[in-house]
């Protein structure tokens, strides 16, 4: 591993004027046949979305948020790693890696990063401090991309044990969803340093011998999973099978990046029918550029070509908390992750939220996080 540097977000005016050509410049499809998102994110959404992104949208201002989190990179197994690293002002604090995963980004947690690391700034304890770990995905964001195969779930978790072990934390505890879910996991399972996971998407295979006795919640499970598999999962079997094809058009055509993307939290957040009645449409276009600025189109899609059959197998014996949010891709129920994750110690159903937890309901994620970690 190489020494930690300093790091900060400094995109080139070169690369802007390039992505504002781009916008004025788009080949438009014709629209959707019906007055929905079914087909995928509707093109009168798409044209306001271009026209905000090519005349509003501030990325040096947003550029100039992110550089108030202090940045750093480092390699490890070959590859830069990049990640957001704040310590808590308390000495007892607990270091915390958080992971996000596809299509987020490190900017998932920016409104979180701050009272998780210092819970006295809303009111909290400062026993429930956090040192806060943020990494960017290797392929995704300003980490690097991977150049051979192999690096998958397993890989980035013994990768990001280094990062935490090179920081001068021995011991620590681990949060994430979607890929960071799965990332998560491994470091429970692999590193006997991380000493508690907590989850906001936990996968498990439904028990088949509950089947007989389902409960409402499994049963509306086991629907939505359906419903996802049949209806909501193309995007994961051409990234799964072909990434560098798709990485062509994405990495070519802003508004192709950006629908690919904002269909995603359209369908996994708790919008209420928009995506921006959660996430501003600032922030969607932050994390979109978070794949645009980087050209990570094909190397983040590429984690699914590595792993995406490694959501779920083996058992879990690390102490686990899991939040359910309602608008999760896949809820299970406490039985169900019993069997996995055999020293579950922590399962609460929630009332409002999605798959992108921190992002779209920040206040009730701290509360997950410190009320978990807090008795463990």
């Amino acid at each position: 591993m190489s020494k930690i540097k300093e790091f900060t977000i400094n995109i080139s005016q070169d690369k802007l004027d390039d992505l504002s050509l781009r916008l004025q410049h788009t080949r438009w499809p014709e629209k959707e046949t019906p007055n929905d998102w079914s087909q995928g994110t509707p093109l009168s959404y798409m044209k306001e979305v271009c026209d905000y992104w090519l005349n509003e949208y501030d990325w040096k201002k947003e550029e100039s948020a992110l550089n108030e989190f202090p940045q750093f990179i480092t390699e490890i197994n070959g590859l830069d790693i990049h990640f957001i690293h704040l310590k808590s002002p308390h000495p007892d604090a607990k270091p915390l890696i958080i992971t996000h995963g596809w299509p987020g980004s490190i900017t998932e947690f920016l409104k979180v990063i701050r009272p998780l690391a210092d819970p006295t700034i809303d009111g909290g304890d400062p026993k429930d401090a956090f040192h806060v770990i943020t990494p960017s995905l290797p392929g995704f964001g300003f980490s690097g991309k991977p150049k051979e195969p192999g690096f998958g779930v397993e890989k980035i978790a013994s990768t990001f044990s280094e990062l935490m072990q090179s920081l001068g934390y021995e011991k620590y505890f681990a949060q994430g969803g979607d890929w960071g879910s799965a990332v998560t996991t491994a470091l429970g399972m692999q590193d006997v340093n991380c000493q508690a996971i907590h989850l906001n998407m936990a996968v498990v295979t439904p028990d088949p011998e509950t089947f007989d006795d389902l409960t409402e919640f499994e049963q509306a499970a086991i629907q939505s999973f359906q419903f996802y598999q049949d209806s909501d999962s193309g995007y994961s079997k051409q990234q799964s099978t072909r990434p560098q094809t798709l990485g062509y058009g994405l990495t070519d055509s802003p508004i192709g990046q950006a629908a690919w993307i904002i269909e995603k939290f359209y369908q996994w957040t708790d919008c209420d029918g928009h995506p921006e009645n959660v996430i501003s449409r600032d922030e969607l276009l932050t994390n979109i550029m978070m794949y645009w600025l980087t050209e990570t189109a094909a190397s983040s899609a590429k984690l699914y070509w590595e792993s995406f059959g490694e959501f779920n197998g083996g058992e879990v014996t690390t102490p686990t908390g899991v939040s359910i949010y309602p608008k999760e891709i896949f809820r299970a129920s406490e039985r169900w992750l019993k069997k996995r994750y055999t020293n579950l110690k922590y399962y609460n159903v929630l009332q409002e939220g999605g798959h992108f937890a921190a992002f779209e309901k920040p206040e009730i994620y701290i509360n997950e996080i410190r009320t978990f970690f807090r008795n463990v």
